[in-house]
């Protein structure tokens, strides 16, 4: 029967950062990693409109930075140099700017294929191993490890499984770890759109009393858009021709950017607060929307995500224990629990401040978004949570 150290289900961009961060304690300790993934990675990149992309966090660039892969990753990395928060109808805002915070960029704009490939890239194969395509249909503990149990009828040993497998894990019911969920009555319309002004590298946040947008610069002066709306409103827009989309998001949003030229596909993802009830068990840890799924308008989830997964990657190279061992494994929980408990709450509270609509909520972001504009220290604290620098040093 096969059986291997490491197995992490699923090697979308959380579980091949993992990977990527443990491989040379892997190559030292004769560990063999092997990732489950269905999809086939390392297709060449192909440029597309519609890519999907990630805001990372210039915490994250550090991070892909310790881990080698920055270089490959930043040809097609569009800084944010500039966020730009906003409320319709109100004329306080605040600014906030990478060179006040002496840093070259707040954060960066990677499509998820390119940041994908990347890590794909720079995975050794001699360590790192591909079971793909393929599947984990089911899980069951062993008193040393976990047997997964794949598409195929085989069967993989492992001392530690990662599970990173996404929000809608279907293994995660199935080990019977319940979720918490508050849903927020939303849906995100995500597309990329063309101004017909270049962005500069501005990012902006604008809170409407339809709900929040953000417009993120990417490559080729597009701008990655997530408008949240509820349900209702949300489908009505995804199925609107695409100048009268255009036009009622260039009324809501307006002409900073000049007129909106062009829209891609549109996209609609249901919104909630999903937090995971156990995170570690042994020989099991959870990781990446598997375990906590925010709001993408604060865009903390993937960065929070990656953070974890290195937290996790320095408690297993640190630990003398076996693989999967549950001391060590709580330790990477207790660790990482205050990174978690603030950007989890950072965000949640941002998102509540920002999608409920009275006239004391109003004038409470009002006098917010005045006060970060009037106060650099506290708009300083607000940019370090924004780049993911606000509980650990990188």
């Amino acid at each position: 029967m096969a059986r291997t150290q490491l197995a992490i289900i699923g090697g979308g961009l959380v579980g091949a950062s993992l990977a990527l961060a443990l491989q040379d304690r892997a190559r030292a300790r004769g560990w063999d990693i092997v990732l489950i993934e269905p999809f086939a990675p390392g297709n060449p990149y192909q440029p597309s409109y519609d890519a999907r992309s990630s805001a990372l966090a210039y915490g994250s660039r550090l991070i892909y930075e310790r881990l080698g892969v920055w270089a490959s990753i930043a040809p097609r990395a569009e800084p944010i140099l500039h966020i730009h928060v906003s409320e319709q109808g109100r004329f306080g805002a605040t600014r906030m700017h990478a060179r006040d915070e002496g840093v070259p960029a707040l954060g960066y704009v990677v499509e998820n294929a390119w940041l994908g490939q990347c890590l794909w890239q720079a995975l050794d194969h001699d360590v790192v191993k591909w079971r793909c395509p393929a599947e984990v249909r089911d899980l069951q503990p062993l008193t040393d490890g976990y047997r997964l149990i794949l598409d195929d009828d085989t069967t993989l040993d492992c001392d530690l499984a990662v599970l990173a497998d996404g929000g809608r894990s279907g293994l995660r019911e199935r080990l019977g770890i319940q979720v918490n969920r508050r849903p927020y009555g939303q849906s995100a319309l995500i597309t990329n759109i063309t101004p017909s002004l270049p962005h500069g590298g501005e990012a902006f946040e604008r809170f409407t009393a339809q709900g929040p947008m953000a417009l993120l610069p990417m490559s080729e002066n597009r701008c990655a858009l997530i408008w949240t709306r509820t349900g209702e409103h949300a489908e009505r827009l995804q199925s609107l021709p695409d100048g009268h989309f255009l036009a009622e998001l260039q009324d809501a949003f307006g002409y900073r950017l000049g007129a909106l030229r062009q829209v891609g596909a549109r996209h609609l993802y249901p919104l909630a607060l999903i937090e995971a009830q156990e995170q570690v068990r042994a020989n099991l840890a959870v990781l990446g929307n598997a375990v906590h799924s925010l709001h993408p308008i604060a865009g903390q989830g993937f960065n929070l995500s990656l953070r974890d997964a290195l937290a996790l990657a320095e408690c297993l190279q640190e630990s003398d224990a076996p693989l999967g061992d549950l001391a060590t494994l709580q330790t990477y929980r207790e660790r990482q629990r205050p990174d978690q408990d603030m950007t989890i709450g950072f965000s949640d509270k941002l998102t509540r401040l920002f999608v409920k609509n009275s006239t004391l909520l109003g004038h409470t972001r009002h006098l917010g978004l005045l006060g970060l504009d009037l106060l650099p220290p506290v708009k300083s604290w607000f940019a370090r949570q924004a780049m993911g620098l606000g509980t650990r040093s990188l």
